[in-house]
């Protein structure tokens, strides 16, 4: 067993942490047996405690036929296990004054609990139960799997964004896992099995595929005394297999029409985009609140205020182990041309890569990135989610104390650079929806409701 370390930044890093943020984290790291990473965080000004379960693995570790389980697993995770029965584990743990929720992405499935100091012991009991030992049965297979269905009905089939969001993914992807949508195919979602299901869970829920994050009202040798007691004798599973990135270079501009009753046209862009560990993915963290961020941003002001040619625009850039997609979303009018607003969208990424920014954008751009970036890190449930973030994308939870330091050292040459390499045409794919007959009948159903 790796022996608990007192965990400071490197020294040796290329960029410099914040000296704000050394002073904050303080985190003491160990490795169990099993492969189980463990990583604590005292935060003594309130006796509350937050508790995340980072497994490395969604959508991006399946392959076409179980499409969706990774999803399908988060809904699974609740549903009972050896120790704690169906419908236990949100019993016991809001018995005890704490909630918790959970996420799938296209990289990884997080478990997250907010909770009392004095109830620490039995979360450790609850998480560990369900990570030795989940229940999966025919009969909870189908009942969650129907509530996936319908979750996918919802939110993707009746749901214009979700639609041409899930279109826009099999055109910006030609061989890599993020092609499917993290929801999964229906077809995927409906033919499941419980051998899939036990066999998935073997591999990606054992905990040397986990790294777990206590932060808090904690003493972390106390703390890693008991981890070591609850998940000590959980089993290691097999060696996840290691993801290929195929993906072939894009040489031109790609794209699709959806029809759909709708009240108005909408426009979906991708440009293909870096992974997270590359450093232009944070210069592209600037130029997306250059964009769209606040009212005052470039697009929302142009597009939506002066020239009127769109109802919002939203400009969506979130970080990937593999390289990722830089998404605008473009809500329009009844009466737009989509080709029209897409031209204008053009000319503005065009003149952010030719005229860059002026020194006002780019400081309000980096003010309102360290504020938010901060801020995240005001709470012991934000600075669990952020450190795991980090290591999960980055390998090590250092890399983000690093960020507001890099942030602020960006140039306009380098947002000039990032801008023209980017958002060049045959990097970009496009989604276009049309609305078709059946939209007056569609909006008076929504005013209806």
């Amino acid at each position: 067993e790796a022996p608990m370390s007192k965990a400071s930044p490197r020294s040796t890093a290329v960029r410099a942490v914040d000296p704000t943020l050394a002073a904050l984290f303080d985190v003491h790291e160990a490795t169990l047996p099993n492969g189980l990473k463990v990583r604590l965080l005292a935060n003594h000004q309130a006796p509350v405690v937050s508790l995340y379960t980072f497994f490395q693995v969604g959508s991006r570790n399946e392959r076409p036929g179980i499409t969706g389980i990774s999803h399908l697993f988060e809904h699974m995770m609740f549903n009972g296990a050896k120790k704690y029965g169906p419908k236990m584990f949100d019993k016991t743990l809001e018995s005890n004054g704490g909630r918790s929720n959970a996420y799938t992405s296209n990289d990884m499935t997080v478990y997250y609990d907010d909770f009392s100091a004095d109830a620490l012991e039995t979360v450790l009991d609850l998480e560990s139960d369900r990570m030795r030992s989940l229940r999966i049965s025919d009969q909870t297979l189908a009942s969650e799997r129907q509530v996936v269905m319908e979750e996918r009905r919802v939110r993707v089939d009746n749901e214009i964004p979700g639609m041409m969001d899930e279109e826009l993914g099999t055109l910006v992807y030609k061989a890599h896992a993020y092609r499917w949508p993290v929801i999964g195919w229906m077809a995927d979602i409906e033919n499941i099995t419980r051998e899939d299901c036990q066999e998935y869970f073997r591999t990606y829920y054992a905990p040397n595929n986990a790294v777990l994050y206590i932060v808090g009202d904690i003493d972390p040798k106390k703390t890693l005394a008991l981890v070591k007691r609850y998940y000590g004798n959980i089993p290691r599973g097999p060696s996840p297999a290691p993801v290929l990135n195929a993906e072939p270079e894009q040489k031109g501009e790609r794209r699709a029409v959806v029809r759909h009753p709708a009240q108005s046209p909408s426009v979906m862009i991708g440009f293909r985009g870096p992974a997270a560990s590359d450093e232009d993915t944070l210069v592209l963290d600037v130029v997306q609140y250059i964009l769209t961020k606040g009212e005052g941003s470039r697009l929302v002001k142009s597009l939506v205020y002066d020239q009127k040619a769109a109802v919002s625009v939203m400009l969506d850039w979130s970080w990937r182990i593999d390289p990722g997609t830089i998404l605008f979303y473009l809500e329009l009018k009844p009466d737009s041309d989509a080709a029209k607003v897409e031209a204008l969208l053009y000319a503005e990424l065009e003149k952010l890569a030719r005229e860059g920014v002026t020194d006002k954008e780019l400081q309000k751009a980096k003010n309102n990135l360290r504020a938010d970036h901060l801020r995240e890190l005001s709470t012991n449930s934000g600075r669990g989610h952020a450190l795991g973030h980090y290591e999960a994308l980055l390998g090590d939870w250092r890399e983000g104390l690093s960020l507001p330091t890099f942030y602020a050292s960006v140039t306009a040459e380098q947002v000039k650079a990032v801008a023209a390499k980017y958002f060049a045409p045959e990097r970009r794919s496009v989604v276009t929806l049309h609305p078709e007959a059946g939209a007056e009948e569609a909006g008076d159903e929504a005013a209806e409701a």
